[in-house]
């Protein structure tokens, strides 16, 4: 049986800080980061190909200084369905998190081996 990867690559990674707005200034003045949009909290910049998001912590197993890679991923339900069945925790089903002008954004978070939060994340044109 061939190997194929359930992700295409980090589209976007959390940083989990204390203080958004500090360390939106920090990566917008001192890292000099494009900045994107903040919503809800979050900060998001672009770094190349990826995004970074500041973002508070949020919900169990999360601790201060912890990153979340955000996997990218073509059919989100299969990946789900695939890690599940490999014996990962998934705590929910993917859902979608933003409905933006041109699509909608989807996830589904799992835990790694050591419980570490992890996501797989599509991007689906609206009505897909």
């Amino acid at each position: 049986m061939a190997f194929t990867s359930l992700a295409s690559h980090i589209g976007q990674i959390a940083i989990v800080c204390r203080d958004v707005t500090r360390q939106t200034a920090f990566y917008r003045d001192v890292v000099r980061l494009p900045f994107l949009f903040e919503t809800n909290g979050l900060a998001f910049f672009q770094c190349g190909a990826t995004r970074l998001m500041l973002s508070v912590r949020d919900g169990e197993g999360v601790s201060d200084g912890n990153s979340i890679l955000y996997f990218f991923t073509d059919d989100l339900d299969a990946a789900a369905a695939a890690v599940t069945a490999a014996g990962a925790k998934v705590p929910e089903p993917p859902h979608m998190i933003a409905k933006l002008a041109d699509r909608e954004v989807w996830m589904c978070h799992f835990l790694d081996a050591e419980d570490n939060i992890m996501a797989f994340m599509q991007e689906k044109a609206l009505g897909q």
